[in-house]
């Protein structure tokens, strides 16, 4: 699952993420666009003259890296720049783009793709099969220090390369010609084409990383296109930066946008203001804003399965060891006043760490997580917090509490923070700072571990538990705050090891992993975070993506 600023669609992202670009491209196309682009000029019938979008964004982008990314910023303009060998479409469906055709083996490990033979960069140069082999080879070496190469893991031999094992070359990825891919799987992976569809399975392009080095993805005069759009005018700090339309892209007929402006608005309160000016085509609401919009017709209700959670970094604070501890500063935050009183904006109180929209026990069609529900984990019960606050104290020895919460300074992070300050500071001997910072600075602290508390946002790429529970397993990149237990490791591996291709038994163990994760406290769940939006009606065709890589514009176009 992938992490996220809160409000700002920031999500660091993790895990997972055949449109028959001939037949259903076509009649996606035809549906969505009325038909061949050419079929009528801009500025006539459905379409404006003037095919700008101008959007905004809460934090500055990270990186234009594919291996480097771990953010839905930097993911979302990889989605719009580059192209896999699928797309996903409206239905969150994986459909053919560099992929003609998938031919899969029976013990659903081998996948074999015939690849389109029209496809360029936008330096003129072939996309071909070794730029899938090169990509995903560097990705996992040692020496890229990607930190999500484990995504890569049912590939054969991958995690061997990733941990200095074996060589790159040993990678179960081949180019059995200039156009045809192959990729074995170390198990059938039921989810594997939607991964696929995800921008760190993507191609690159061996000579521009060749020639720009280390500087590749670090600023736009350092990255290469063969997706819908080109990225220009970013420095690699700058708060703006425009999505051209690609000329070198094999499908540039069905892309309508010639550019898209996004600039970077820490506040909703700028942004609200631009889009009142018509200075912008979107924005993101809270609180009041949220209710002063609701009759709007501009106002678009979103809810990604992207939640934000409290970690408590143990291997910094000693006291956050002991669970009484854990439990105590989770029942004194009142995850109700918090999202109705505070937040306002539509966000849910979270049930457990998997959010709602992850999906349905395949026999009893009950939602993951409702039939996971350990209630002590996210109620709130003060007095019972003070009493396991007490018996804490004295299991560690102390009588006080003191640490730093870090989270980012957008207005909603602020606020989500300053409550919680609030809150926990009715337990007897808790003080507790905040520090706010960007956030590109705040991804990197808590990659380092770098915290004492942080606030953590998580949302998926593919709408599976896993996505979520894989965090906390021991060997994970992004399990920077110190939980860790053997029980829930050999549960998250039996469902994908051992019960991979039994449903039922696979859910039981996941459905066991959740449980235990909370019953533990490894994590302090607060709430799914509503991205409400104001949008203007004459923008059309954006496809969104709840469980994954938010926004593609491919087929977006500017109505009349």
């Amino acid at each position: 699952m992938l992490n996220f600023i809160l409000k700002g669609g920031e999500i660091r992202m993790k895990r997972f993420f055949k449109l028959g670009f001939t037949a259903i491209v076509t009649a996606l196309f035809l549906t969505a666009c009325g038909g061949n682009s050419n079929s009528q000029s801009k500025g006539q019938g459905k379409y404006a003259t003037n095919q700008t979008l101008n959007w905004t964004e809460s934090s500055a982008l990270a990186t234009a890296d594919l291996a480097k990314a771990t953010d839905t910023l930097s993911f979302n303009v990889l989605l719009n720049t580059q192209e896999g060998l699928y797309r996903l479409d409206k239905d969150g469906v994986p459909r053919n783009a560099l992929a003609t055709k998938t031919v899969i083996s029976k013990d659903g490990k081998t996948y074999t793709f015939d690849l389109r033979k029209n496809a360029r960069w936008s330096n003129g140069e072939k996309v071909t099969a070794k730029d899938f082999v090169y990509s995903w080879q560097r990705t996992l070496s040692p020496k890229t220090a990607s930190q999500d190469a484990f995504y890569l893991y049912q590939v054969k031999n991958a995690q061997e390369i990733n941990e200095g094992k074996k060589n790159v070359k040993d990678l179960g990825i081949k180019a059995l010609g200039k156009y045809k891919l192959q990729i074995q799987l170390t198990k059938p992976v039921s989810y594997f084409k939607k991964l696929l569809a995800w921008p760190l399975f993507f191609p690159m392009n061996k000579t521009t990383v060749d020639k720009f080095g280390t500087k590749y993805g670090t600023q736009a005069r350092y990255t290469l296109s063969n997706g819908p759009f080109k990225l220009t005018k970013w420095t690699g700090t700058n708060k703006k930066w425009t999505l051209i339309k690609n000329t070198d892209y094999w499908a540039k007929s069905a892309v309508h946008l010639k550019k898209i402006n996004e600039l970077v608005t820490e506040s909703t309160t700028t942004s609200y203001e631009l889009y009142s000016d018509k200075k912008v085509d979107e924005t993101l609401l809270s609180g009041q804003q949220v209710k002063n919009n609701k009759n709007n017709k501009a106002f678009v209700k979103r809810l990604p399965t992207a939640t934000t959670r409290l970690d408590l970094n143990q291997n910094k604070i000693s006291a956050f060891k002991n669970l009484n501890i854990r439990r105590a500063l989770s029942l004194a935050i009142d995850r109700k006043a918090l999202t109705q009183n505070v937040l306002q904006d539509g966000s849910v109180p979270l049930k457990g760490f998997v959010p709602s929209g992850m999906g349905k026990n395949p026999r009893t069609q009950q939602s993951f997580n409702d039939e996971s529900y350990v209630e002590k984990a996210v109620s709130y019960n003060l007095q019972e917090a003070k009493s396991l606050l007490k018996k804490g104290y004295k299991e560690t020895g102390t009588h006080k509490l003191k640490f730093t919460v870090l989270t980012a300074d957008t207005d909603s992070s602020k606020q989500t923070v300053e409550y919680l300050q609030s809150a926990l500071a009715k337990l007897p001997g808790v003080s507790i700072s905040v520090s706010t910072i960007p956030f590109v600075q705040l991804i990197a602290k808590q990659h380092a571990g770098n915290y004492e508390a942080s606030i953590q946002t998580w949302q998926s790429v593919f709408a599976d538990p896993i996505n979520f529970l894989d965090i906390y397993e021991s060997n994970s990149s992004y399990n920077t705050a110190g939980w860790k237990n053997e029980k829930f490791d050999k549960l998250t591996d039996q469902a994908e090891n051992t019960y991979g291709n039994q449903p039922e038994k696979r859910w039981e163990k996941l459905v066991a992993a959740e449980k235990l994760l909370m019953t533990q406290q490894g994590t302090i769940p607060l709430y799914q975070v509503a991205k409400s939006q104001l949008l203007r009606s004459n923008v059309k065709n954006v496809v969104y993506n709840p469980a994954g890589v938010p926004y593609d514009w491919k087929n977006t176009y500017i109505a009349n």
